[in-house]
This record gives C-alpha cells, structure tokens and sequence, in this order.
C-alpha cells in the first residue's frame, strides 16, 4: 500500500471531520500505517510526531502495551453488551474509580465530548422540571466557549464558523464575557480580567437566575478559543455565584481533564466542586470513544421515582461499552501506578527550555503555558505585517514537512503533545515548531489555507 492510493480511496468515499472538503484538491489528507507512542508513521516509512495528542486525546501515547494488553484481555470476556438492564465488572469499577476521583457519582456514559455536553445540559434542565421548576431551562456559556457540535452542545458554543449554518436549529445560550487573561487592560493582572469577567456573569444573574438552568465553563483553558487561559479565581467567583442564584455549575473538563492542565482536573486548581462533570477525550487514553458525567446525589436524587417520566431515559447504543471502559480502567491504572503529573511538571520545565527559541520569536505575543498546554499568538511577521488568511492551513504544512503534526486555531500555535515525550522527542517538537513558523511566515504572499 502506498500514501497515493490510499489518498485517492479516502477522497471518493470518506467525508473528513471539520474540513473543506474541496481543500484536499490541493493538500490531500496524510494516510497513517500506524503509530507507537509519539510517532505516527505514514505508508512510505516516514514518521511525524503527535503534537497536538489526535486531537488531544492521546496521553501516553500510541500504542500503549498497558492499554493493549487490557483491551485484549476484556476481548476475551465481554465485547458489548446494552446498559439497559445489564450491568458488567469494567462500567461498575470505572464508575467508582470516576466518583473517588471527582467527588461526584452516579456517571452516565456517551461516545464523545458533544455527547457528555447534551447529557449534562438534559439532566439540568430535567432535575429544575422534576423540582417544581420548569421555568429554570435557559443556559449561559463563555464568550468564546466550545461545548461540541451537536445541536444541544451548539446552543452553548459561541464559535461563529461552527454555529451560524444552523442557527434555525439552535435554541442559543446566554454568552457572558470571557476571563481570558489576554484581556487584562494594561498593568493588570489575569485575576483582574477574572475578576471583571465575574462581575459580568453576577450582573447576569441579577437578572436571569430564575430562568437559568445551568453555567458551563472550560475550567482555566478555553480550547477552541485559541487556548485562552484564566485564572483560577474565575472558578471560585462562579462556583459562589451559581450557589447565591440557584444555578447548576458544569464543568467541561472534557479536554482538560486527566492531567493536562497539571491537576487531575482542571477546576481542583480552584477548590471546587461542579454539579456536573463532562469527561471524554483522554478518559481511554487516545483508544475507543467514551464519555461520561457525573453529577451530585442531590440531582440523581431528583430522577428517583416510580414514574418512569421523571428518570433520565436519554441513551445510546454502545453507552458504557465493555471495551471502552477496560481502556479508561487501564488508563487511569496508569496514573496509579505512576506520578504522571509529578512527571509531567518535570516534563514542562523541559519542554519550557525546548520553546524558548519560539517564545522569544519576533512574531510570538502572549506566549503562555497551563500545565502540558503551551499556545502562542502570532500577530505579526518580519515585515511587521499580519499573518494572512489561511495561516493555520499553511503552518500545519510547514510542520509536516518538519516532521511534527501541529494544527494552530486561526492565529493561535499551540502544543498539547503526550505525556511520555523525553529529552530527544522534545527538542524535536520544538524545533519544528519554531521552523514551520519561520518558513509559513516566509510564505506569506500564499494565501490558500
């Protein structure tokens, strides 16, 4: 098999996931043969390093022996079998290895982020109903927020490019301003631009707390934003907030989860606790796809009746899969049998050194990091001109060409690399780093992204 025809098999028959289809005529996907570790290895021999983890799931990387060997071993004994009715040894065990972790119980599962998003903003909705209080069916999301793609997530989703086809399908959310950090006003700090993003959401409140269901929030890293980082102050002024306004807190921790941004999850950085909790992603380690929320005793609480109306009926097919929830145990036995976030604080400082040839870049402004996250704004080339359209585009190229996979969001680099990267691996994900943006921004006059 080679790289060619497998490009012209993809073309005919597969529809890739948030692409313009009709940009493969110029710059065909990359077919992968397989991958191990950080190394993703195409169908002519050569390699690129997973910088952005596919898409940020993949945290110990491809190929894990652990992993493999337990989905192996569940093959054997159960592949699927419906939750409905039905319960089995690897949902029981990851549930309450989930519940100890967060503090919260009772997980429910889906197959992905967008899917976790529609089950908590459900289950809020449903528990003010089955409290007496229906009229609390509204929702507020951050200016800048990304909560998934389907049409409950959309409402919460404040992406133009993402929304606005389906606007007549989207019941929209409430947007309160961001606490991103890169809008402190000059000589403040991130916990002022907090701070006044939290006195936003309280004037909102004010006003709309009887209608409002629920907050959603990406703890202390807005993803799709182009990283956009907080401080952690926004989270405790919003936990207080949502208490004082009887308003359910969600956490989508759904690509912040699981040690990426240097806790176990992002919200314990401020000393809270959500109502809800969204995870996926990372959750099996980069494998099979599974999501899960869990939620407090008082909202399972709420659906615990004779009636069957009043209990939470949403589902799906594969919900709680055998397989899935073997690689999420395997997955989270990992971070139990060895200090990943305090190898991973370790790894940082590495990986500091390793960027700083990109931080100190003349191009590069609001240089940042939050734990295995590091993102750079680029705002302007040699020339003092501005990145053209399409910079994204041509900087993923670029970096290919170097050997490492790196997908900025509009103007916005970001890194997001697996957790098992040493010494070596690091400098090469630096450097190509740095080398693709030289050589996109040499190449400005190339619009086509």
């Amino acid at each position: 098999m080679h790289n060619a025809s497998m490009i012209q098999r993809s073309l005919r028959h597969v529809w890739h996931p948030c692409t313009q289809m009709k940009l493969h005529e110029a710059y065909p996907p990359l077919p992968i043969a397989r991958a191990d570790g950080v190394w993703l290895y195409d169908f002519e021999g050569r390699r690129y390093l997973d910088g952005v983890s596919s898409w940020w799931v993949n945290l110990f990387g491809h190929n894990h022996p652990h992993i493999k060997a337990a989905l192996v071993d569940q093959l054997d004994r159960l592949d699927h079998v419906m939750l409905a009715g039905f319960t089995h040894q690897p949902v029981v065990e990851l549930s309450e290895r989930l519940g100890a972790l967060t503090g919260l119980g009772h997980a429910f599962y889906g197959s992905d982020g967008a899917s976790a998003t529609e089950i908590a903003l459900k289950m809020s909705a449903h528990y003010w109903r089955n409290t007496g209080r229906p009229e609390k069916c509204r929702f507020i999301g951050l200016a800048g927020g990304y909560h998934g793609e389907t049409v409950g997530a959309l409402a919460v989703t404040d992406i133009a490019i993402f929304r606005e086809a389906y606007a007549p399908l989207v019941r929209l959310a409430a947007t309160v301003p961001s606490p991103d950090a890169r809008a402190a006003l000059p000589g403040q700090s991130a916990a002022d631009a907090a701070h006044r993003a939290a006195a936003g959401l309280q004037d909102w409140l004010e006003e709309h707390h009887a209608q409002t269901a629920a907050l959603i929030v990406e703890p202390l890293v807005q993803c799709a934003a182009g990283m956009a980082m907080h401080d952690a102050s926004y989270l405790r002024a919003a936990r207080a907030l949502c208490d004082r306004y009887e308003v359910h807190l969600i956490a989508d921790e759904i690509a912040t989860g699981f040690g990426r941004t240097g806790t176990m999850f992002a919200h314990q950085q401020a000393g809270i606790r959500p109502d809800f909790i969204c995870l996926s992603k990372g959750l099996t380690g980069g494998t099979l796809p599974l999501s899960a929320v869990l939620t407090t005793d008082t909202v399972y609480n709420a659906f615990y009746d004779d009636e069957v109306a009043r209990g939470f009926l949403h589902s799906h097919s594969y919900t709680g899969n055998p397989l899935a929830c073997r690689a999420a145990l395997a997955t989270l036995e990992l971070f139990e049998q060895t200090d990943v976030l305090g190898h991973n604080a370790l790894l940082a400082q590495t990986l500091d050194q390793a960027f700083a040839p990109l931080t100190r870049h003349p191009s590069v402004r609001h240089a940042r990091r939050q734990g295995m996250i590091w993102a750079w704004d680029i705002d302007e080339g040699f020339d003092g001109a501005s990145p053209q359209p399409g910079f994204a585009g041509r900087y993923a190229r670029h970096a290919m060409a170097h050997g490492v996979v790196l997908r900025p969001i509009g103007n916005t680099l970001y890194a997001m690399p697996p957790y098992i990267l040493d010494a070596q691996t690091a400098v090469h994900l630096a450097h190509g780093a740095l080398a693709a943006l030289e050589a996109t921004l040499a190449d400005q006059g190339n619009t086509n992204g």
